[in-house]
């Protein structure tokens, strides 16, 4: 019992600090960076504005308001599925960065991948991104294609300062990758497609492919020279409201909870695993779905844990947030969904400061901000 009291004291104490800081992002007067630069591989979590450059119908953006509401300085949309900040971004101002790097198709759009690149890094990460290439195909930049465009971005940061400096900066970054949730919604709808549910025979399959690439990814990255990896696992994607709302009652998915536990579980193996293959190779799993699933979200003030924020209809889960036809929750910080899939700014605030130096339970070996010290 005295350890969950303490705990939990904890977890009050860091919030106050973290609202003390600000939601704004005040920084210090001296911005020390704790690792030269960030490159980000994954979803819309991670997504600072990659697919608004993309084509097509079917790809989501997150470019129209209410999306970046509360972001501090400007308040409209930049692509970040979110209301103001996301996860990449509270981790890099963990790191001493103002913000996530820039997305790689605006360096591209603003011809401006060097020096951005190597002075801060770049954001590959696509909303629709799966670890498999077919995961929403067409939509997004899957996972290998973004390591693909890391190793184009690689040919020109070599080209203007040389192969040594640039294997030298690559192993000392921080590679943060987030990224699975979609192959599993993908997988799931699939399921219901067919009208069955997967046999055991189709999970151990699915999950078998998933690992194998994913695994493949961290290894190409690996060999391009990154050595520092803070990786955010798979959360409870049963109990978004896209995936609630489905529920009568409103209750989480529990299969495809399941799943998610023990494809994390999987991981958790293989990059142990990996690890002890590739010399150098150092990393942090952040456990996602152990932070959600146990913390006590109303003793560090989330008043609404079910519902989107910005949507329209029953927990506001039955339409994309939008400015026409959405509605908005007053008080924005008190959610922990801002729209139907993804957490509200504080939420991705907190999570992004406990995987840096927060309770050893959520990662592992080590954390995000003794990852990047090594």
């Amino acid at each position: 019992m005295s350890g969950i009291m303490g705990f939990e004291l904890a977890m009050k104490a860091l919030v106050v600090t973290l609202l003390l800081g600000a939601v704004a992002g005040v920084q210090p007067s001296k911005i020390v960076h704790q690792v030269p630069a960030i490159y980000v591989f994954g979803d819309s979590t991670l997504d600072v504005g990659n697919n608004n450059h993309l084509q097509g119908k079917e790809v989501p953006r997150a470019d129209k308001p209410y999306y970046g509401i509360d972001l501090p300085g400007s308040g409209k949309p930049t692509g970040r599925f979110s209301n103001g900040y996301n996860v990449a971004d509270f981790v890099a101002k963990n790191l001493g960065f103002e913000k996530s790097p820039l997305a790689y198709l605006v360096l591209k759009a603003r011809n401006y991948m060097i020096p951005s690149a190597i002075t801060r890094g770049v954001s590959y990460a696509s909303a629709g991104a799966g670890i498999l290439d077919s995961t929403n195909a067409g939509g997004n930049i899957p996972l290998s294609k973004q390591v693909h465009y890391l190793e184009s971005t690689k040919a020109e940061m070599v080209a203007k300062v040389g192969p040594r400096a640039v294997s030298d900066l690559l192993a000392r970054s921080f590679f943060l990758v987030g990224v699975g949730s979609n192959d599993l919604f993908a997988f799931a709808t699939a399921q219901a497609q067919q009208n069955g549910s997967a046999t055991q025979s189709d999970v151990a399959a699915f999950g078998s492919s998933l690992i194998s690439s994913y695994m493949g990814a961290i290894t190409e990255l690996y060999k391009l020279g990154a050595r520092k990896f803070g990786i955010i696992n798979i959360g409870p994607v049963g109990c978004v409201p896209r995936v609630r709302v489905l529920s009568p009652t409103g209750a989480c998915a529990d299969g495809m909870n399941q799943l998610a536990v023990g494809i994390d579980v999987a991981l958790k193996s293989s990059l142990a695993g990996l690890a002890a293959k590739l010399p150098g190779l150092r990393y942090s799993l952040a456990d996602s779905y152990g932070l959600t699933t146990t913390t006590d979200t109303a003793a560090i003030g989330f008043v609404n844990t079910d519902s989107a924020c910005c949507g329209a209809g029953r927990l506001g889960a039955e339409a994309d947030c939008n400015l026409n036809s959405s509605n908005l929750c007053a008080d924005r910080d008190r959610y922990l969904f801002w729209d139907r899939v993804h957490t509200s700014q504080r939420a991705s605030m907190i999570s992004a400061q406990i995987f840096y130096d927060g309770p050893a339970q959520f990662t592992t070996p080590i954390n995000f901000k003794q990852l990047a010290s090594t």
